[in-house]
């Protein structure tokens, strides 16, 4: 037999209480009947009904598990490419701290949302790379996120639908995915200096690979630091930073994908797990599991028809 909750002190505490106050109430019995020159003993028998459904509510209550109950077992892998824009847009502080750190910090919040997935990492820049492949290592991929910064990219420019094709090949040679439900999910502020060619998400499509688009920042935008001072223009005007709502949202559109936009208290995170976990695909695995099951009613019910006895039967305590 195995039990659902163990056997604390808070068990034996109302043990002891209940045996003890049991006895002050036996003695005090037996006293006045020995004042009144008589029997008690019709107790003991009422002592031995009260503690015996007692012990079947604590029984109860512990959950005790025993037999078998067999039922199918499926799941379904996922593998999910998340790419960070690392762009000189991403130190704009619309969103503190900054878009990168916000972002950095959802990203951890998502792993432990979605404990049981695979994720990998593409930072997007003027040339995309790879920073952490597929992994169920997600403490090592939060540590590698924790030093993700702009200063990665050395021209500061982003090409971020060459990322999305790096982070679709990635998907698509490994044979570990195969039979996994795969998606992409790209965090950015939209801004894109190079063009987008059509092909690109017509594969994504073709392959069935959804992205998810996470658009950083807000309309209003912001300046990038840059030392002391701001980003500026050739015409030495400060840079102000924007969300590009429109071509995130076209993006996800084009792949049959879904819009997502941050917030600042990443309450977003949930939403997203909720689209990551709604992806349709294969079932990787699937088996038999046998489990035991709670059958804390069969000491309930017997607990039950003891009280209902204790009010039934009437014993009668003093022998006159």
């Amino acid at each position: 037999m195995n039990w659902l909750y163990s056997f604390s002190r808070t068990e034996i505490i109302f043990i002891g209480l209940f045996i003890s106050l049991y006895f002050i109430y036996i003695w005090r019995t037996f006293r006045l009947a020995h004042q009144l020159n008589t029997s008690a003993w019709g107790v003991i028998p009422k002592f031995f009904l009260r503690g015996s459904y007692l012990a079947l509510l604590i029984i109860a209550l512990l959950g005790p598990s025993f037999g078998e109950a067999e039922g199918d077992l499926s799941t379904t892998g996922r593998d999910t490419f998340l790419i960070v824009d690392i762009s000189r847009s991403m130190d704009a502080g619309d969103v503190v701290p900054t878009r990168l750190e916000h972002t950095k910090y959802n990203i951890q919040q998502l792993c432990d949302t979605l404990p049981a997935e695979r994720f990998g990492v593409v930072l997007a820049s003027s040339e995309p790379f790879v920073l952490s492949p597929l992994t169920t290592d997600q403490e090592a991929l939060k540590q590698f996120i924790r030093e993700v910064h702009t200063n990665i990219s050395a021209t500061g420019g982003t090409d971020l639908c060459n990322a999305i094709e790096l982070a679709r090949q990635k998907l698509l040679v490994d044979p570990s995915t195969q039979r996994s439900v795969k998606a992409i999910v790209l965090f950015s502020d939209g801004e894109n200096f190079a063009a987008c060619e059509r092909s690109t998400l017509s594969r994504l499509r073709t392959a069935g690979i959804p992205l998810i688009t996470v658009g950083v920042g807000t309309e209003g935008g912001a300046s990038i630091r840059e030392g002391r001072d701001f980003v500026r223009d050739n015409d030495r005007q400060i840079v102000r930073s924007r969300l590009n709502r429109q071509f995130l949202q076209e993006l996800a559109r084009n792949s049959r994908g879904q819009y997502v936009e941050a917030d600042a208290n990443g309450r977003y995170i949930n939403e997203l797990a909720q689209v990551i976990r709604g992806l349709k695909g294969q079932n990787t695995s699937q088996g038999t599991l046998a489990v035991s099951t709670n059958k804390y009613y069969y000491f309930l019910l017997a607990a039950l028809g003891f009280i209902a006895l204790d009010l039934i039967i009437t014993i009668r305590t003093f022998r006159l």
